[in-house]
């Protein structure tokens, strides 16, 4: 069986980071984004195809140096074609059931569980819903008891037809390769209203879904990750107080307060008299003395001076 991953994105509200390290390889609790994806797949996943394009030589070099269990084929977009597009850019990989994601996209849901349900439901397709309490920015679905009627893109606030959204993550038939048009296509635009008729469901879980493509969103994703069991605590911690839940891996820690939902890869520190809050440092960042640091990602080797305080910010190391 094969999975589908639309990594193509630039990272834009990402930046600077995705200056100089493509989104699915920025790292969530020391491991690539990308990788949580395929860390969650099924057994019966043989083979990864990426849909990419931005900063394609860096993925290339990541799959060629570490081996994730599985065939991971690279297909590359010479120009952004849409979700659709992308889809049928790499139509020649699909022949037959397989997963679809969005390659921001980190959840609980259950992909053995999704299978099964759209095995059970048939029809050309299956979407991953998760519920919200405001719709309004994202893809809206309506439902009949499992089956999807209709949907609605970003609806004004007040007037969605339901608070289930479209959570990225999908099974399709390869049937559903027929239905995209050549060009720039947007699956949830222009082809799912015109397959209703050919059998899409809806599967809603429960637990935690983040689409973290923002920093704000990726602390959460983080926070989230942290609270279901993915804690580390291996840092050098000297004089420091550590609190909550965090991700330390062998950082430099001296007379400092670091946590909760702290992410520190190797080679970061945090000096005296500092207090560094749901933040990521990663490799080789440092804060300084006295330093208050908050919601905050910095890139490798970014650094915070000597009493400086920062907070919501993205910093990289040409800053």
């Amino acid at each position: 069986m094969k999975a589908l991953i639309l990594a193509g994105g630039m990272g834009t509200r990402l930046r600077p980071l995705t200056f100089s390290t493509p989104k699915p390889l920025l790292p969530l609790l020391g491991r690539p984004m990308v990788m949580h994806i395929i860390d969650s797949l099924p057994g019966e996943v043989d083979t990864v195809v990426l849909a990419v394009s931005y900063m394609k030589d860096q993925l290339e070099d990541f799959f060629r140096k570490n081996d994730c269990g599985r065939r991971v084929v690279l297909v590359n977009e010479d120009e952004p074609l849409g979700t659709g597009g992308a889809i049928r850019n790499v139509r020649q990989h699909l022949d037959d059931t397989f997963f679809c994601f969005n390659g921001d996209i980190i959840s609980s849901l259950d992909l053995s569980d999704l299978l099964s349900f759209h095995k059970r439901h048939g029809g050309i397709g299956t979407l991953s819903l998760w519920q919200v309490p405001d719709p309004s920015a994202f893809g809206v679905v309506g439902l009949d008891r499992d089956r999807i009627i209709d949907f609605q893109e970003k609806p004004v606030p007040g007037r969605a037809i339901s608070d289930l959204i479209n959570a990225g993550v999908y099974v399709f038939q390869p049937e559903l390769l027929d239905h995209i048009p050549p060009g720039v296509v947007s699956l949830e635009r222009q082809v799912f209203p015109k397959i209703l008729d050919k059998g899409m469901h809806g599967y809603r879980f429960q637990g935690y879904w983040v689409d973290c493509g923002t920093p704000e969103s990726y602390l959460r994703a983080q926070s989230e990750l942290l609270e279901h069991g993915r804690s580390l605590n291996n840092a050098f911690v000297q004089g420091s107080k550590v609190i909550g839940l965090n991700y330390l891996d062998r950082a430099n820690l001296k007379g400092c307060v670091v946590g909760p939902h702290v992410c520190a890869l190797p080679g970061s520190s945090v000096a005296d008299g500092s207090v560094v809050e749901r933040s990521v440092l990663m490799e080789g960042a440092t804060v300084g003395k006295d330093c208050t640091v908050k919601d905050c990602l910095l890139g490798p080797g970014a650094k915070v001076d000597d009493g400086k305080s920062v907070q919501g910010k993205v910093l990289a190391y040409f800053q």
